[in-house]
């Protein structure tokens, strides 16, 4: 290299041609669009998404995530016989639940999507148990829990209460005896 070559290096027109090839690489796009540049973003969108959920973090925490202790009317004792069961929703109207008068003539309420694939669960008076057509799974009337099938967790619970001869829904609990 001699040293008019040397001189050159740093210019735009110098007589090197692999001096010139570097020409569209611009020392400030360098600085702007590197390694570091691209982790401290990272780091700092890291950091916000992880901000951003700590309000819903506290809400869980305090236990105020919901509220399902409203008192629901379902139905009165009169329009559900031993051995039938009445549909209804709770505690929202997306939520789909059965009400059993039981043979034994307990009265009990699930959440009737079934745990395992959501698919609607009927009350099979025959048997005493609550069944799950789409995969023949099937549910102790008594306490929700799964006796046979695909299903590995238990129906949701509904608690009920009756008061002068109403049916009233009072809450959801997820795990339960």
């Amino acid at each position: 290299m001699t040293n008019n070559n040397k001189k050159g290096r740093n210019r735009k027109e110098s007589p090197s041609d692999m001096v010139n090839l570097m020409g569209n690489v611009e020392q400030k796009d360098d600085l702007t669009y590197n390694r570091r540049a691209f982790l401290k973003s990272a780091a700092g969108v890291s950091i916000a998404l992880g901000l951003s959920t700590v309000p819903f973090s506290v809400r869980a925490m305090m236990g105020m995530a919901e509220d399902e202790n409203e008192r629901v009317e379902i139905a009165h004792m009169d329009q559900l016989p031993k051995g039938e069961s009445l549909t209804f929703n709770y505690p929202t109207d997306n939520d789909p639940a059965l009400l059993v008068h039981t043979m034994s003539g307990e009265l009990v309420a699930y959440n009737s999507a079934c745990t395992h694939l959501m698919c609607p669960v009927f009350y099979k008076k025959e048997t005493d148990t609550l069944l799950c057509p789409c995969h023949k799974g099937y549910f102790d009337v008594n306490n929700g829990h799964p006796l046979e099938g695909p299903p590995q967790r238990e129906l949701p619970m509904i608690h009920l209460e009756v008061d002068a001869n109403t049916i009233y829904a009072v809450g959801r609990s997820y795990r339960h005896e």
